[in-house]
This record gives structure tokens, C-alpha cells and sequence, in this order.
């Protein structure tokens, strides 16, 4: 979701189900095995812990015996841990873990779902690019940047590495954020088949910091929520030049919303927008992202430095906002 730069899908198997009350240290572990059985190719043992849906997908054993076949002769038999964890997505209870196959071959992702009974409902397996490089991994925000809302927003996407960010592959977003709003855990309300139920949606964006705005778009129609416009990535967007070498982009915007012109001048906090569901976008949310040139495609990113705003209830006097936070000015 939320994406300019897609992951390679290679399959995606799950429904709709509670997430489950099981201890995490128990699904940490379950799925470190899960991950071993699948890669030793004791296929048949972890048949038994899948449930129906999902044994329906594969149809018999030998369906999954055959996608053992085709993950191991694309990346190998013998990964490497990078970093896992437990997450709760759309009302699962996943592990997931990234795993390497030499210094120079792509990452690999492997998520397990699990159902209330604790047995695998899900499997997605996707490559996943490293990060890209870049000369700016010491770099010092020179703008005196503030968040770009008002607030408790969630940090979807962001951080350094490409587990954290999956804008890290992409050297224009290097260092991107994505922002949207949670409460009580999720993002919308009722089934989320409308932009009106997601609580960021409609929301102001503001400034984050002072300078120029030298790009305002606001004629890219909202998306139906699950629908992307990979066309127009950014969708309504505003770029402000900070007037030291820094670009700051805000996208996604809702359509109609704009509040600035080519040429005005802001301050920070001041209005720019509304968070909206347009471009490459599949619910609203917020993509922030500071670089070093004024196009998009172009430039390089760069990391953004944040200043005095809380992370999960702790101050902050500077700092870079990471995947999972919950963040406000």
C-alpha cells in the first residue's frame, strides 16, 4: 500500500480474520520455524498448520511443494536472518522477517498470518531491494523543520533501512515518510470502502518549514480507496524550496484542497492542503519526503530532521521519525 515504487508480489494469501490473543514471544518463535520448515522443504509438516483457505489456494500439497521449488531455485535454500518481527496488519496477528542470500543478492520478505487458533491463515513472500545508496547518510537537515500536521499521527512507513521504509530503495525518497492517522488501531472506520472513513482524510497539512512554494497541483481526483494512479504518482502535491538546497514534498493532497500558489511565500504551520487519497496512493495518508533538487522525478534525497515534537509520548528535540512511532509536534 502507499506506494511509488512497487514491490515484486510473489504471492499474497489471506482473509479477513481477528488478530489473535497469543503471546508474541510464542508467534516470534512459531515463525522462525515456519520460516526453516518451508526453507528445508518439510513441506508436508507445515501443510498440517495451514488452514483451509489457504491449503484451497495452493489446491493440494504438491501446489506448495511446487512455490518451495520455484523460492528456492529463484533465491536459495540457505538464508540469513536480517531482522523479524511481530506486527499486527489489518486484524492479523504476522510475522515477518527479512532474510538475505549473499551480500549482493536481493532481500527477500516472508510474512506468516495467523489465525485465532494460532495455525498459518496467510503467507506472503516477496524480493524486496536494498537500499539504495547515497552520500547523504550524515547529512544535517539545515531547514528548522516542523512536523506537517497537528496532531497524533502514525508513521507507516519510515526509517533507514528498507524494512523500515520501502521508499529506501528509491534514491529520490531515500529518507520518505508516510503519515497517516490510527485510532483504536486502525485507520478507518466501518469497512474503509470510502476516503470520508479514513480518519487522515481531509485533515490540514501544514508547512513544515519556512520558504517558497515553486509547485502546487490540485486537479487529481481522490482515488477509491484500493484503486492507486500510478500515472500521477504524487497526486496533488505542493513543493516548497527552503532556499538553502532543500525541496520539501508533500503528496497525495485531496483533490480541491490546495491552499498556496506558485510563488507564495509560507511560514511554518502555515496551511498548505488537505490529506487526501490522490496519485499512487490506496487509502489518505500523508508522503513527505525532502531532496535536494526541485523535480520528480530528480534530485537526491535527504535525510528530514524533525524538531521538537514527541515520538510515542517521549520528547524529541531532533530527530528523524521511524516506522511505528506515534508522532505530534
Amino acid at each position: 500500500m502507499r506506494r511509488f515504487v512497487s514491490l515484486l508480489l510473489v504471492v499474497l494469501l489471506a482473509a479477513a480474520c481477528a488478530v489473535p490473543a497469543a503471546a508474541e514471544e510464542d508467534k516470534l518463535a512459531s515463525g522462525r520455524r515456519f520460516t526453516e520448515l518451508f526453507f528445508g522443504g518439510a513441506v508436508d509438516e507445515l501443510w498440517e498448520v495451514f488452514d483451509k483457505p489457504l491449503r484451497d489456494v495452493f489446491g493440494t500439497v504438491d501446489g506448495l511443494r511446487l512455490f518451495h521449488t520455484q523460492i528456492v531455485s529463484a533465491f536459495g535454500a540457505e538464508p540469513e536472518l536480517v531482522h523479524d518481527e511481530i506486527t499486527a496488519m489489518q486484524g492479523w496477528l504476522v510475522y515477518q522477517a527479512l532474510l538475505k542470500f549473499g551480500e549482493a543478492a536481493p532481500l527477500l520478505l516472508i510474512q506468516w498470518s495467523y489465525t485465532e487458533d494460532g495455525i498459518i491463515g496467510g503467507m506472503f513472500v516477496s524480493q524486496v531491494p536494498r537500499e539504495a545508496p547515497s552520500e547523504f547518510l550524515d547529512y544535517q537537515t539545515k531547514t528548522d523543520l516542523r512536523l506537517p500536521f497537528d496532531g497524533e499521527w502514525y508513521v507507516y512507513w519510515g526509517g533507514r533501512t528498507i524494512f523500515e521504509n520501502h521508499h529506501a530503495a528509491d534514491q529520490g525518497q531515500r529518507f520518505a515518510l508516510d503519515f497517516l492517522v490510527l485510532v483504536e488501531g486502525s485507520s478507518h472506520a466501518g469497512d474503509g470502502s470510502a476516503n470520508e472513513n479514513y480518519h487522515a482524510f481531509g485533515l490540514p497539512i501544514l508547512a513544515p518549514g519556512p520558504g517558497v512554494v515553486i509547485a502546487a497541483v490540485d486537479g487529481v481526483p481522490d482515488n477509491i480507496p484500493g484503486v492507486m494512479n500510478p500515472d500521477q504518482p504524487l497526486g496533488n502535491y505542493v513543493v516548497i524550496d527552503h532556499q538553502n538546497g532543500e525541496y520539501s514534498f508533500l503528496a497525495h493532497l485531496k483533490q480541491g484542497s490546495v491552499a498556496v500558489q506558485v510563488g507564495v511565500r509560507v511560514e511554518p504551520g502555515d496551511l498548505l492542503g488537505l490529506c487526501g487519497n490522490s496519485g499512487n496512493s490506496s487509502e489518505p495518508h500523508l508522503h513527505y519526503h525532502l531532496q535536494n533538487a526541485p523535480g520528480f522525478p530528480g534530485g537526491q534525497g535527504l535525510p528530514a530532521q524533525f524538531q521538537s515534537y514527541t515520538a510515542d509520548g517521549v520528547m524529541v528535540e531532533r530527530g528523524e521519525p521511524v516506522r511505528g512511532q506515534v508522532v505530534a509536534p
